[in-house]
């Protein structure tokens, strides 16, 4: 099971109520709700290994070199040099996040990033590579590229909450756009998402992208279509498409999530028990964590 972190810690931020504190007065919500999701989904399938993958890098150069409107919206500050630009994260929940990591570190729950790279880039990479079958918990369409019943890949998509979750089959995917998962990210591309700073093709919305799709198979399809006087494309998309092609040129690579990150060789598996159970202690006790660390150390205990 491979967790979109942020999505999830984010959700439970604006889910559980910000009257959930520290004894010092520290907002614990994000904390919390984060411990309950796992301990719901842990308790729910069950995975052998659990993994909550990170954002080291939420909006990464190389994808802004190509598509400098990527994430643009979301970012309060400019970083120099090679580190990450500053995203928009409310303060509550800022000083949330070294709480997670120290958390998840007591518990024995392995955290990935890699550098330059976002969660969704460490979940691609895992998912491909894992040799098993995965589950990969978020609340981002872009995943839905990574669905594959021959792999044995399924999203759990929790737009709608963790406790009302879809399972995203071939099948589900086909059934909400009309495109298989392996056209999604170029359905992604022509369609664009404003929540990423993706401007897609003007005057090509879902439906256009699906049909164009349905006729020519993928973005190579299409362009070469676009590109042919004696193709069956419509007068309409054809200028559109070829009115976007300086955009449809770097688009792609931003919108695919990597599959080939070197992430060593970390241990993946989810322990029976927490690794260090005196630290843990300490942390529920100065933050108040209380029965959700119960919940969650519970949860971990294999069923026989």
């Amino acid at each position: 099971m491979l967790l979109d972190t942020a999505s999830l810690y984010f959700r439970a931020f604006y889910g559980v109520p910000d009257s959930v504190r520290a004894p010092d007065g520290t907002p614990v919500n994000a904390v919390r709700g984060l411990l309950d999701f796992i301990t719901r989904l842990v308790e729910e399938y069950r995975p052998t290994h659990l993994v909550c993958c990170w954002d080291n890098d939420w909006r990464p150069q190389w994808r802004v070199d190509l598509i400098p409107s990527y994430k643009e919206h979301r970012v309060v500050a400019v970083t120099p040099g090679d580190r990450p630009d500053v995203e928009e994260v409310p303060d509550p929940l800022e000083v949330q996040i070294p709480v997670i990591i120290d958390v998840l570190a007591a518990l024995g729950i392995a955290v990935v990033g890699a550098d330059h790279y976002e969660a969704d880039d460490v979940i691609g990479t895992l998912a491909t590579g894992a040799g098993m079958p995965v589950d990969i918990v978020t609340g981002d369409r872009d995943l839905f590229q990574l669905v594959s019943d021959a792999e044995q890949i399924r999203v759990l998509y929790t737009a709608r909450g963790v406790g009302r979750h879809e399972r995203l089959t071939d099948e589900v995917v086909v059934g909400k756009y009309s495109v298989l998962p392996s056209q999604y990210a170029d359905f992604a591309t022509l369609r664009g998402d404003s929540s990423d700073g993706l401007p897609g093709v003007a005057g090509i919305g879902e439906k256009t992208a699906a049909a164009l799709l349905l006729a020519h198979g993928d973005l190579a399809g299409i362009l070469a279509a676009a590109a042919d006087p004696g193709s069956s494309m419509a007068p309409g998309p054809r200028t559109k498409i070829n009115a976007a092609l300086p955009y449809l040129a770097v688009a792609p690579t931003v919108v695919a999530v990597a599959t080939d990150i070197d992430l060593g060789a970390p241990d993946l598996t989810l322990p029976p028990s927490p690794v260090d159970p005196a630290r843990l202690e300490a942390l529920t006790q100065q933050w108040g964590l209380g029965s959700s660390v119960t919940r969650v150390v519970a949860a971990m205990v294999p069923v026989s």
